[in-house]
């Protein structure tokens, strides 16, 4: 039996093996961390690790929290907090290519759903500077159409009268923030790393929301003293499987329960806007900017959003990882044509040579065999990550008379996926927050469907699907995006994943743009069923 990677055995590892360089016993938390899953264990904290390395600033130590899970916890707590990244990818010769580095910037993981109070008093405690996020979108428990706090959230409602005891990630934060107040304590930075548009700002409007209900006070010094910078992160980080621990314990010569996989590419652009200091990230390859919505909007629509439609179009195919759907030649056109013909128009600003390398590298690091991502890890909480992904583009698309068949598709993929079933008969867990009612309204959509007559029932069940609020929003008032949802359900219903891509790889018909605004369009829309389905 292996020994167990800890501070011990850390000396022993072999020399190709990239360690911290400096002296960790010296580290001082100045970072709590809540959600520590791989994707932050292979950004932030590797780049905390390289800044303390660059600088020797050691103040940077990060307390790290799992909401719920232990796993974390209890894989690396016998480790002393430190686990192996491993960089894969192919070199130019085409053989596999791994770069283990050994992360020391955490120091203790703690579980919130043991101690919310001890989780608590270290989000107060003097040396705490900064508290980050990487929860996933549901962790922020509001609407993902709207942004506002979901006041009917079941644990919402807990911690508005179990301020000792808080279970979600707002009410830890506020609950935190207002002992730092009651002791006098100086302010501190609330960092999003999530995939939301603005998620710095969507996180300070959630906070100032759950505060204003406890103590208004508390929200003008929140709202006065705290910053809450928007940032944006672009790695793929897939789930650990059983096989890299076994090559990654082979090559250290020790035991690591958890380490982590993700590819070199790394790009992170924050807002610098910090309330008490921040670790030198740049010394990572951390951008520092005034204003990160376009470098957001950049990675939503260019990054996430292909992720997804090659998740849901892939998993409907019965294909197992995202690599072997981007390999598939119908589905990898799809994709070029989706963002060069239907997004890239959308990001305005950035110049058509900066897309278009964009756009190429990303196909190239989906691809990346060294890595294999599942299409259901990508396909998880589809209502969580459509409207920034998708939706936000197809408004915009709208808004000019654009276009939008690509990004329906995509769309419409993930409306039938959620029925559980792929095109081989096999079927897959649906892993989404809003699952029951999720389900209960594809239930109705099939009723209203067969309750309409032939030549309606598709755009009947478009409209009740595009009608659900908390995901589409007012897009359910909007003909155009109905009439392009239906025609690709039916594709997909009638024909399948294939054909529908044969059919929007085709040039549409030549026809004057009708923006998606008036009452005109929709008395056509109704008056014209047929175009529906075509």
């Amino acid at each position: 039996m292996l020994e167990r990677l800890n501070t011990e055995s850390l000396t022993r590892l072999p020399a190709d093996v990239e360690k911290p360089p400096y002296d960790r016993s010296r580290l001082t938390p100045g970072i709590v961390h809540l959600g520590l899953g791989a994707f932050h264990r292979a950004h932030q904290a590797v780049a905390t690790d390289l800044a303390m390395a660059a600088t020797q600033d050691l103040s940077w130590g990060i307390l790290g929290v799992s909401l719920r899970s232990a796993a974390t916890r209890d894989a690396l707590t016998p480790q002393d907090g430190l686990y192996t990244l491993a960089l894969r990818d192919t070199a130019p010769g085409g053989e596999p290519r791994e770069q283990l580095r050994v992360v020391g910037a955490v120091q203790r993981v703690m579980v919130a759903e043991e101690d919310p109070n001890a989780v608590l008093e270290r989000i107060a405690y003097p040396q705490t500077r900064i508290v980050s996020l990487t929860i996933t979108e549901k962790g922020y428990s509001h609407e993902p159409a709207t942004g506002h706090l979901r006041w009917d959230d079941p644990d919402i409602l807990h911690d508005l009268d179990n301020p000792i005891r808080p279970r979600s990630a707002i009410g830890l934060l506020v609950y935190g923030l207002a002992l730092r107040r009651e002791r006098g304590l100086p302010p501190l930075t609330l960092l999003s790393c999530d995939n939301l548009q603005a998620n710095g700002d969507t996180l300070r409007s959630l906070v100032l929301a759950f505060a204003l209900r406890i103590d208004a006070a508390l929200t003008g010094w929140i709202d006065k003293h705290c910053t809450f910078p928007n940032s944006m992160v672009d790695r793929i980080v897939p789930a650990t499987r059983d096989e890299d621990r076994a090559r990654i314990a082979l090559r250290l010569g020790v035991e690591d329960a958890w380490p982590v996989v993700g590819e070199p590419y790394l790009n992170w652009v924050i807002e610098d806007k910090f309330a008490a200091g921040r670790p030198a990230w740049e010394a990572a390859g951390a951008t520092f900017v005034t204003n990160a919505a376009p470098y957001e909007r950049l990675k939503l629509r260019m990054v996430n959003g292909p992720h997804s439609a090659l998740a849901y179009l892939g998993g409907l195919l019965g294909i197992a990882t995202i690599g072997e759907a981007a390999a598939l030649p119908a589905l990898r056109g799809f994709l070029d044509d989706m963002m060069r013909c239907e997004i890239a128009p959308t990001l305005k600003g950035i110049p058509d040579v900066g897309l278009e390398g964009y756009r190429h590298r990303f196909l190239g690091r989906v691809v990346n065999p060294e890595l294999p991502q599942l299409t259901r890890q990508v396909a998880m909480d589809g209502s969580q990550k459509l409207p920034q992904r998708l939706l936000a583009t197809i408004r915009e698309r709208l808004r000019g008379g654009d276009d939008i068949r690509r990004l329906a598709l995509a769309v419409a993929a993930w409306l039938h996926y959620l029925r559980g079933v792929d095109e081989t008969g096999a079927r897959h867990p649906i892993q989404d927050p809003l699952a029951t009612p999720l389900a209960k309204l594809l239930a109705r959509a099939d009723v209203a469907a067969r309750a309409a007559a032939p030549s309606q029932a598709a755009h009947r069940r478009a409209m009740v699907l595009a009608g659900y609020r908390p995901v589409f929003g007012d897009l359910g008032k909007k003909p155009v995006f109905i009439a392009a949802l239906a025609a690709q359900l039916e594709t997909l219903r009638e024909h399948g994943v294939l054909h529908a891509l044969q059919e929007v790889a085709r040039e549409p018909q030549a026809a004057a743009p009708i923006p998606d605004d008036g009452e005109a369009t929709v008395a056509t829309s109704v008056r014209e069923p047929a175009g529906v389905g075509a």
